[in-house]
This record gives structure tokens, C-alpha cells and sequence, in this order.
């Protein structure tokens, strides 16, 4: 296969492909037409919950009604309800041309969830097209807890998971996020930090996570989701610039944290909580963008496509999609522990195509067509 006049990393090129693997990148003249982009990976989603907005509306606004709205539905997760929910989440997924994912998965109590098995049992089906990884998300007060951390931590790292905590003003930080930390360390996990999601500038569990994570010198273990509160923080400068040193990358979540956050009934939002993401990168941190939340209390619409999360973060942020590609494949291939995809003579030809001469062009019309390719092959 030939591709001619494709836009690869800004450069026009003719792509060579001889069946699995790039056979040849020669730069061409004239202008693209298409554009090439490494299949993205997906850092943060929850597919536990995903597509049950119709029978589970949240009552409240903002993320706590979210959050009742989900514990009342958990009344209906049956090991058939789950299996379908996160099969049809990944099969979107697939569809959009992610190569692999993360999914947070509710961890409530002490108990292993039925979720987390019924997960296991889907990322084994999976596992030869698009890894899926589990990370556990138990709030810091349940998995901070000598009586219980413990043992969910050995249960995450029997399986090799991610071990979560989900924070937000809650008491006795000091001790419990070192605790985790410690856990983490004894098994060798990574981590996966829900923290300050909310417009409290007294929300400051991000401090505390990336001071453990550079005095234990483990910060490219450490992947953080939200941090809302950097929005409005007035010290942000300070705690970015310890980020930066830290190691420790962060996932913004344009979609879940623009409904959420300074949700009002019959009042427009003013704060949109979205963590600085421009300050962040230019600062060095490692910046992700993700999926979160699908067509669930928490987001009642969206779909599983890192695409659409750039495409949102280009409006909410600021950024130029072309200059931010890499915050939807490098960034969260590193953060995930994976191997960032090259398109080089003599890798993989798996790639998305885009009917567009770059990436905002691709971005402007909700929609547009696109190709995955998987080993040379047209993906149908």
C-alpha cells in the first residue's frame, strides 16, 4: 500500500507500507491531503459506569449528586449488565483506533467488586488487540486504612493493576496518602490519583501527592486525573513548578470537568475547573488529555474516542490540536508504562488517516471520517 501526500509529524511524505510494517517514508513535494497520527491511547475512563445516563439521572448537581446518582444504580450491576456496559465501551474504543486503556473501577468497600472481575474476565478477551488496565478507585479514607488498604493492594498487584484513591478534602491526609504510598512501593505498583475534582482552593491533595512522589523519587509511577482546583488556586505557579520536578503527569478531563464543576441549577457556570493545561506542559509536567466519563451521571453524553477529547480541549484550552497530538498518544503511552508508537521505517503500520491536510482541519467538522489501520490493514 501507497499512501501519497500525507502530513506526517508536518512534513509531506509518501507512505510506504509492505504488510504489517512501514516500508518507507520519503519526504514528497506539494501539499498534504490526509494525515497520519499514532493510534492514541486512552488514559482514564470509567467503564464500570459508561451508558447508564437513562436509568441512573443524577438528581443533585455537580459531582456529588453524580456520585449518589451512580451508588443508587450499582443496584443494577449484574455480572451480564457489567459485561455489556464495558464490552460495548471497549468495541468503541476500538473503533475509534485506541491502542490500549485505562479504566478506573469503583472499589467502594472492602470487598473485591464484582466490577473488577467482570473487567478482568473482559481484558482477557481483549488482550491480543488492546490491553485494558484496570486501575482500582477507592476512596483515600477506605484504601488509606491499615484495616483494609492492605488488602486491596495485594489483591491489585496479584492481578498486576493500578492501585487509586480518589481525593478531595477528605480528613487525615497527611498520613493516608503516605500510607498508600507505601503500599504502592511494597508491591511495586504504579498509582492513579483522583484528586482535588472541585473548586475549593483549600483542595491541596495534589500537594501532598507530588511532595511523596519526589521524596520516594518514584514520580514516573505516579498519574494524577482532574486537579480541578489548580483553576483557581492562587499559589498554582508554586505547586506546577514542584510538579514539573516531580515526575508526576496529570490527565485533564475536558468533558466530565466542564459539566461538572460550578454546576447550578438555572444559573450559567462561571469557573469551568479545567486544570491549567497550557501552564502545565510549558512548565514541563507531562499533560494528558482524557476520555473519563461516557453517557453516565457523570457525563450524560460523549463517546470513547481520545479525538473527541482533543477536539474539546482545543476549545476549552486554548491549544492548537496539531501542536497536542502527542497529549493523546506519547503522554499517555508513558504514563500508562508503554512504548510510545513510531511511524518509522521498519515499525508497525498501525495509524489513524484523516481525510484532512493536518489536524485541525480533521478537528473542524464533528464527524469527519476517519481510517484505523492495524498492521497494514484497513480496520472494517
Amino acid at each position: 500500500m501507497i499512501l501519497e501526500n500525507v502530513n506526517l509529524g508536518g512534513q509531506t511524505v509518501r507512505l510506504t507500507l509492505s504488510g504489517p510494517t512501514i516500508a518507507g517514508v520519503e519526504p514528497t513535494q506539494g501539499p498534504a491531503t490526509q494525515t497520519v497520527l499514532p493510534l492514541p491511547v486512552e488514559p482514564h475512563v470509567h467503564l464500570d459506569k459508561a451508558f447508564t445516563i437513562a436509568r441512573a439521572p443524577a438528581e443533585a448537581p455537580g459531582l456529588f449528586g453524580a456520585i449518589d446518582a451512580m451508588a443508587r444504580d450499582k443496584a443494577n450491576w449484574t455480572p451480564l449488565d457489567l459485561m455489556t456496559r464495558i464490552e460495548d465501551g471497549m468495541a468503541e474504543a476500538w473503533a475509534s483506533g485506541v491502542r490500549a486503556i485505562r479504566s478506573h473501577i469503583d472499589w467502594t468497600e472492602p470487598a473485591t467488586p464484582l466490577a473488577w472481575e467482570v473487567a478482568a474476565e473482559v481484558a482477557q478477551g481483549w488482550a491480543d488487540r488492546m490491553p485494558l488496565i484496570r486501575s482500582s478507585l477507592s476512596g483515600i479514607d477506605l484504601l488509606g486504612d491499615p484495616d483494609h488498604g492492605p488488602a486491596i493492594a495485594a489483591r491489585v498487584a496479584r492481578d498486576g493493576q493500578v492501585l487509586g484513591a480518589f481525593i478531595y478534602r477528605h480528613p487525615d491526609l497527611e498520613t493516608r496518602i503516605p500510607f498508600v504510598f507505601d503500599l504502592a512501593e511494597k508491591h511495586g505498583l504504579m498509582l492513579d490519583f483522583h484528586v482535588d475534582e472541585g473548586l475549593d482552593p483549600e483542595a491541596t491533595g495534589l500537594d501532598l501527592i507530588v511532595d511523596q512522589a519526589t521524596r520516594r523519587g518514584i514520580g514516573d509511577r505516579v498519574l494524577c486525573g482532574h486537579a480541578c482546583s489548580l483553576s483557581i488556586r492562587k499559589d498554582a505557579a508554586r505547586i506546577i513548578d514542584k510538579m514539573a520536578r516531580s515526575g508526576v503527569a496529570l490527565t485533564v478531563m475536558p468533558t466530565t470537568n466542564l459539566y461538572l464543576q460550578d454546576m447550578t441549577p438555572g444559573r450559567s457556570p462561571r469557573q469551568r475547573g479545567l486544570a491549567p493545561a497550557q501552564e502545565l506542559r510549558a512548565a514541563g509536567v507531562s499533560v494528558l488529555f482524557g476520555t473519563d466519563n461516557v453517557r453516565d451521571p457523570f457525563y450524560p453524553m460523549g463517546i470513547h474516542d481520545p479525538l473527541e477529547s482533543l477536539r474539546l480541549a482545543a476549545l476549552a484550552a486554548h491549544i492548537a490540536p496539531d501542536d497536542w497530538v502527542d497529549a493523546i498518544t506519547e503522554a499517555p503511552a508513558r504514563a500508562l508504562g508503554l512504548l510510545p508508537q513510531r511511524l518509522a521505517v521498519g515499525e508497525a503500520a498501525d495509524f489513524l488517516l484523516l481525510p484532512a491536510p493536518d489536524v485541525l482541519s480533521a478537528l473542524a467538522r464533528p464527524g469527519s471520517p476517519r481510517q484505523v489501520i492495524r498492521g497494514g490493514v484497513l480496520q472494517t
